[in-house]
């Protein structure tokens, strides 16, 4: 699973990646986790099989739903408390838990 995390500029979500792929359990070896810029969103969407927005650009959810959901992928904004607070498990469970919507 490629898990796509989204912020403005991509520096305090740095810090949640790597809190996240500490997080991840042996039986989710397969966890790919990267973040971009809102600017490279576009380009990369299409390679992801969840997206989760930094609580900072929540404004372009309804702009990001119109391209995930022609891609079929969910989308769904961080937990601001977990993202303040850098709680990489719980975000990792929140992607794990969109995914499973599907």
């Amino acid at each position: 699973m490629k898990i796509l995390l989204v912020c403005a500029a991509g520096m305090s979500t740095s810090l949640v990646v790597e809190k996240m792929k500490k997080a991840v359990k042996p039986e989710y070896r397969e966890v790919v986790i990267d973040a971009v810029p809102v600017d490279q969103f576009e380009e990369v969407v299409k390679d992801y099989d969840v997206v989760l927005l930094g609580p900072q650009i929540r404004y372009k959810k309804k702009d990001f739903e119109k391209i995930t959901g022609e891609l079929g992928i969910p989308l769904e904004v961080i937990n601001p408390t977990d993202y303040g607070m850098v709680r990489g498990d719980k975000i990792l469970e929140q992607a794990l838990k969109l995914t499973q919507k599907q």
